[in-house]
């Protein structure tokens, strides 16, 4: 079985309010890149996979007459792509979802959030719903702050057509980008912040992730984290990244998660690491290759399903460059490039 992560730029910016496909010659949010282009492109992409399900972070938009799920499934539809169900977690206010595409044909799946509910009005300090409120002294003040998920994790309770019992936790966390600063001072400051409320997002995902493991379940955290190992010098004050506190970095074996591609980057202090995403950099006119999504896996699971990873870089990896229509579609279709893990399962 395979399974993908896949972060899809603006791809809500591809349908009308009545969830179909716009395919013409406007401009869609890339840049220098047309609606229609980046359609088929994207449907290049998804069929290359061939994947039984993939999670897509940024997925189009649900609110008023728009709805994530009718969209993805007029896409497969219009791509006669096998993965042709949705699956929609909570509805978020930022145009993108969190959604898994999948073949129904392959799998059962059911949105399945655990946790308190409904959460306390003042929060909770151990693994409350992922709609709801998280408490936690982030600022090292005495006082606890309260954070919430601008895009709550999507979680999936899923069974394959062999019995086999999955749990995946579809994640997109806040950037780290300082945003908004108009100083150097106040970039620092925004940093850190934006770092702290992320690695609190993901104190959160590990409690659940413990609860998980501690029962046994086959577990599978995947999505866009906007952080790895290295990543920035943030890192050094605040002792792991995001990544590894949800992995579980540290913890006894049966308690971590298996992530090949952040143990290379974390092993990897100098010289090229493993990369999902390409962004222009204005300032240096050159792009920049970075770690952002993973596909982490229970040890359980890990022993058992001998899963094997690929990120489709088209450089980096050989047969996505070889083959040149591929290459040109994954880097037209996102700026992410997509992760996928084949599972015996």
């Amino acid at each position: 079985m395979r399974l993908a992560t896949y972060n899809v730029e603006w791809f809500a910016n591809l349908f009308d309010q009545d969830n179909r496909l716009i395919e013409d010659n406007s401009w869609s949010g890339r840049y220098d890149v047309t609606k229609l282009q980046q359609i088929n492109a994207l449907g290049d992409v998804f069929k290359a996979l061939n994947a039984d399900a993939v999670l897509i972070i940024e997925a189009p938009n649900t609110g008023n007459r728009q709805t994530s799920e009718i969209a993805l499934q007029n896409f497969a539809a219009r791509f006669g792509l096998r993965t042709n169900k949705a699956l929609l977690g909570f509805v978020n206010d930022t145009h993108q979802e969190i959604a898994l595409l999948y073949d129904p044909t392959k799998m059962d799946a059911l949105h399945d959030p655990k946790g308190a509910h409904p959460a306390a009005k003042n929060g909770a300090w151990r693994s409350p719903r992922f709609d709801g409120v998280f408490r936690l002294d982030v600022d090292m003040d005495d006082k606890p702050d309260k954070i919430i998920f601008s895009k709550p994790p999507l979680e999936v309770s899923m069974r394959t057509v062999n019995g086999t019992s999955l749990r995946l936790i579809g994640v997109h966390t806040k950037s780290v980008a300082p945003h908004g600063a108009d100083s150097k001072e106040e970039e620092i400051a925004l940093s850190i912040a934006n770092r702290r409320k992320q690695l609190a997002q993901c104190i959160w995902i590990r409690q659940r992730v413990e609860s998980h493991l501690e029962h046994g379940d086959n577990l599978i955290v995947l999505g866009d984290f906007n952080d790895g190992p290295g990543l920035d010098g943030y890192e050094k004050l605040f002792g792991q990244s995001s990544v590894e506190i949800v992995q579980g970095i540290g913890k006894p074996e049966a308690m971590r998660l298996q992530e090949p591609n952040a143990d290379a980057a974390r092993s990897t202090h100098h010289g090229p690491h493993p990369a999902t995403s390409r962004f222009y950099n204005r300032e240096t006119k050159t792009f920049m290759n970075a770690l952002l999504d993973y596909i982490m896996v229970s040890e359980q699971l890990y022993q058992q399903a001998k899963p094997v990873w690929r990120i489709w870089h088209p450089f980096d990896d050989p047969l996505c460059f070889e083959n040149e229509e591929l290459s040109k579609s994954l880097l037209t279709a996102s700026d992410h490039f997509p992760v996928t893990i084949d599972l015996d399962i």
